[in-house]
């Protein structure tokens, strides 16, 4: 890659508007009968990383979809940088950095190639820039497209959302097909992004990638938004799946403490979900009898979500 493009780069100063980068007022989309969303509200703010989460066809991509203008909502309105997302979609493309869940490039280029191409239809890029990205990266972009792997296509897709220095990324599965190394990579990027006054709404199933990033988490069921919280309020009342084996017969009674859900005693074992805050006396009370053996894992943030919130299904949409 040279050392300078032949394009000026682009500013990368942040806009010290005030108007969220994401706002979505009610957003309803059907698909002949089949609703694919339903009234979803939701404001993502400067600077944060918003991981929006949900199982494989709760809607997801088709809200991302809404908000890049790709597709019209059927009711309510959707705005990226204060501007309507369907009307105004052009004009918001140049501030934003999109990874697709489904990452189809130009097999015939090369990464650079795509690079400069992209770059142009910008307005201009930093070289640099998008050299240290390749190398943190550790993507080669004088290789043609088609010659890539499925994992250093990804990162070349989430070069290209990069390098602009957009001031909204929005991201669809990202780390899709990377192994563990170069997704701590990215997860760094999006940290460093955010800290430089940039947006990330970072759509994922993958719970554990949006633990490690996010600042608050929405939960999207069949099309529903059932929850929107801050990561680390979650955590305060995150669920512990506990599971005790006694040497002889207890009784289900003892265990039924303030916030410990799903009591269950079958002779000589317990199974229970306690909150953090409940631990401690639900340790004293097992601690009274004789146990062979005991596991105490946290909840995935999903079960979390479904035991404050329920909530059935995955839904049909996309």
């Amino acid at each position: 890659m040279d050392a300078v493009l032949d394009i000026a780069p682009i500013a990368t100063a942040r806009s010290g508007s005030a108007v969220p980068p994401v706002r979505i007022d009610r957003v309803t989309k059907d698909y002949g009968r089949r609703r694919a969303l339903d009234e979803v509200s939701l404001t993502v703010e400067r600077g944060e990383i918003f991981g929006y989460l949900g199982p494989n066809g709760a809607g997801k991509t088709t809200t991302l979809r809404i908000l890049l203008g790709f597709l019209r909502p059927t009711f309510g309105r959707a705005e990226v940088l204060g501007l309507d997302s369907w009307s105004r979609s052009r004009v918001a493309h140049r501030r934003i950095g999109y990874v697709a869940g489904d990452v189809a490039l130009y097999d015939r280029m090369t990464g650079d190639e795509l690079v400069r191409y992209l770059g142009h239809l910008r307005g201009g890029i930093d070289a640099d820039y998008v050299r240290a990205l390749a190398d943190r990266l550790h993507v080669e972009l004088d290789r043609p497209i088609r010659a890539l792997s499925k994992g250093n296509r990804q990162k070349v897709a989430i070069i290209q959302a990069l390098m602009g220095r957009p001031e909204l990324l929005v991201l669809d599965e990202p780390t899709s097909g990377l192994d563990p190394i170069v997704q701590q990579q990215v997860h760094e990027l999006l940290r460093e992004h955010a800290s430089d006054g940039g947006t990330v709404l970072l759509s994922s199933h993958v719970l554990s990638e949006v633990q490690r990033t996010a600042d608050r988490v929405g939960m999207l069921r069949a099309g529903r938004l059932i929850a929107v919280e801050r990561l680390d309020d979650l955590r305060q009342k995150s669920l512990h799946h506990v599971r005790v084996r006694f040497a002889s017969p207890v009784s289900g009674d003892e265990f039924r403490i303030e916030g410990v859900r799903d009591v269950e005693v079958t002779g000589n074992t317990l199974r229970c979900a306690s909150p953090r805050p409940a631990l401690n006396e639900l340790l004293r009370a097992i601690a009274r009898h004789d146990v062979v053996d005991l596991s105490c894992e946290e909840a995935s943030l999903e079960d979390m979500f479904l035991a404050y919130y329920g909530g059935n299904g995955g839904g049909d949409a996309a």
